[in-house]
C-alpha cells in the first residue's frame, strides 16, 4: 500500500496543479505539502522495509493486466536508497525556488511532481515494459521545464538532450522486446523472467543497446555532450532534478539490468566501459579547472563524479558496487547543495562569473560556512559523505585494475584543485562591486541548506544504515 502511495501522491497533486488557475502562493503550498507528504510515506516505507528482513514490500494492481503489463512495484535495498534520495531532494528543490521569480508556478511545480512520480516508478517497478514507460515519462517534465523556463538557446539545447535520450531509449525498447520474445512459456516482461534469458550469442548486442541508453542518461564520456549546456541553460530547479536525481536512472539501470542480465558480454566489454568512465573523470575535471562560470564548473564536476561511480559499477566488485550506491546518494545531496549555493549567489549578485565575485565570506559568514561544508563534501574530505563512497569506489576499481584505479584517483586531486580554487576566488579576496551588498542567509535559505549539511555529516560520520541497505542488493546483483 505504501509503495502505491509513493506513486499516486505526486501524480494526484500534479494533476491538481495542472487543473488549477495560476495562483503563486497556493501553488507553492500545494507542491511543497505534496512533496513532504511523499517523503513522509517513504520514511514509513523505510521502517517497514527494515522491519521485514525476510521479504521486500510489494504493491500489485491488475489495472493494466489487459495490456499485458504487470503493474507490480517493489522495494529492495537499491530501490529504497534511490526512493529516499528522490523524496528527500524534491521538497528541497521545490522550496529552494520559492524566492525566485518563476512564472506559471502551478505548471512548473506540477511538472516537478510528475517527474517525481516517474522517477519513483523507475526505481520501484518490477516489470520491464512498465520500467520503459516510466523511463520515458520522466523525460517529458524536464523537457518542458527546460524549454519553458530555461535561459538562452533553451529550445535547441533541450531538443538535443531530448533527441539523445529518446534514441537511447528506443535502442533499449528494441532490446526489451527481444528479451520478451525469448522468455519461456507465456511471454512476460517481469524482471525475474528476463533474468532466465542468458543466451551468450545475443548478449553482446543486447548489452550495447542497454549500455547506450544508460550511458546517455548518466552521462559518461563520450555521450555527455548534451549535459553541460543543458545544466547551464535549464532553470536551477531543473538542473537540480537532472543532476541530483535523474542521472541516477542510468546508474540504476546498469546495476539492475546490465550486470545480472549480461555476464558474458561484460567479460568482453566491461574493460572498455571502465576506460570510458575513467576518461570522463579526467576530461571533466580538466575542463572544470578551466571554467570561468560557476554553474558550468559545477556541471563538469558532476560529470567527473559520475564517471567514478560508473567505473565502480563496471568493476563488478562488492566494494565497487557498495561505493556506487552510497556515492549516488552523496552525489545527489552534494550537487543539489552546490546548485542551491549557486542560486543564492546569483540572486544577490546577478552573475555567476567567478571573476566578478569575491569577498563574500566577509559579508555572509554563515553562508560561507554552509558552502564550505558542501564543497568539502564534494571533494571527499574525511568525515563527509563522499569520503566513504569514493574510498569504496577506488578500492573496487583497484581490485579490478590497478592502473585504472591510479587514473581514477585523480578525481580527488583534480576535484580539490577546481573546488578550492573556486571557493577561494568567490568567498575571499577583495570585495567586488557585485558583492558589496551581499547579505547573509535568510530563514528560507537556512531551511533548505540545513538538511543538506546534516546528511553530508551523517553519512560521513555514520554511514552504517546506508551501507546496510546496499549490502544485500549488492550480493543479489553479483550472486554472492
Amino acid at each position: 500500500m505504501l509503495i502505491g502511495l509513493l506513486i499516486s501522491l505526486p501524480l494526484i497533486f500534479s494533476l491538481l496543479l495542472f487543473a488549477m488557475k495560476d495562483h503563486p502562493v497556493l501553488s507553492k503550498k500545494i507542491a511543497l505539502s505534496a512533496s513532504l507528504l511523499t517523503f513522509t510515506v517513504s520514511v514509513v516505507a523505510l521502517f517497514q522495509f527494515l522491519g521485514n528482513p525476510l521479504g521486500y514490500p510489494i504493491f500489485r494492481s491488475d489495472i493494466f493486466h489487459s495490456l499485458g503489463i504487470d503493474f507490480t512495484l517493489g522495494l529492495d535495498g537499491l530501490s529504497m536508497l534511490l526512493v529516499l534520495l528522490t523524496t528527500f531532494l524534491v521538497p528541497i528543490i521545490i522550496y529552494s525556488g520559492f524566492g525566485s521569480g518563476i512564472e506559471r508556478r502551478n505548471s512548473f511545480y506540477a511538472l516537478i511532481l510528475l517527474m517525481e512520480m516517474a522517477l519513483i516508478g523507475v526505481f520501484t517497478t518490477t516489470d520491464f515494459l512498465l520500467f520503459y514507460i516510466f523511463w520515458e515519462i520522466a523525460l517529458i517534465p524536464i523537457f518542458f521545464v527546460s524549454i519553458l523556463w530555461g535561459g538562452n538557446n533553451a529550445r535547441t539545447i533541450t531538443f538535443k538532450f531530448f533527441l539523445y535520450t529518446l534514441v537511447g531509449g528506443l535502442f533499449m525498447l528494441v532490446a526489451i522486446l527481444f528479451l520478451y520474445v525469448q522468455t519461456p512459456g507465456e511471454h512476460s516482461f517481469a524482471y525475474s523472467d528476463f533474468y532466465k534469458v542468458l543466451d551468450p550469442a545475443a548478449q553482446k548486442w543486447l548489452f550495447l543497446a542497454f549500455f547506450l541508453a544508460f550511458a546517455i542518461k548518466m552521462p559518461i564520456f563520450p555521450f555527455h555532450t548534451w549535459q553541460p549546456d543543458l545544466y547551464f541553460t535549464a532553470p536551477t530547479q531543473g538542473t537540480m532534478l537532472l543532476a541530483g536525481i535523474m542521472l541516477k536512472m542510468g546508474v540504476y539501470g546498469v546495476l539492475r539490468f546490465v550486470l545480472p542480465l549480461f555476464p558474458a558480454a561484460l567479460n568482453d566489454y566491461a574493460f572498455y566501459a571502465m576506460v570510458l568512465s575513467v576518461t570522463g573523470i579526467v576530461y571533466a575535471s580538466v575542463i572544470a579547472i578551466r571554467q570561468k562560470e560557476l554553474k558550468r564548473l559545477i556541471a563538469y564536476s558532476s560529470l567527473a563524479h559520475v564517471g567514478l561511480i560508473a567505473a565502480g559499477v563496471f568493476s563488478r566488485t562488492v566494494n565497487g558496487l557498495e561505493g556506487s550506491m552510497l556515492q549516488m546518494i552523496s552525489h545527489g545531496v552534494n550537487i543539489v547543495g552546490l546548485f542551491i549555493c549557486y542560486e543564492i549567489i546569483v540572486r544577490r549578485t546577478k552573475t555567476g562569473e567567478i571573476a566578478s565575485l569575491g569577498g563574500i565570506a566577509s559579508k555572509a559568514p554563515v553562508f560561507a560556512a554552509f558552502f564550505m561544508v558542501i564543497m568539502l563534501g564534494s571533494i571527499a574530505l574525511p568525515l563527509t559523505n563522499s569520503f566513504i563512497g569514493e574510498f569504496l569506489l577506488l578500492l573496487g576499481v583497484y581490485e579490478y585494475n590497478g592502473y585504472l584505479a591510479a587514473i581514477a584517483g585523480l578525481t580527488i586531486i583534480l576535484g580539490a584543485v577546481y573546488m578550492l580554487w573556486m571557493y577561494q576566488r568567490i568567498m575571499y579576496g577583495e570585495v567586488q562591486e557585485t558583492t558589496a551588498g551581499f547579505t547573509d542567509l535568510t530563514r528560507q535559505e537556512m531551511v533548505v541548506l540545513v538538511p543538506i549539511v546534516a546528511i553530508i555529516l551523517w553519512i560521513g560520520i555514520y554511514p552504517h544504515m546506508f551501507l546496510g541497505l546496499a549490502e544485500p542488493a549488492v550480493k543479489s546483483i553479483l550472486g554472492v
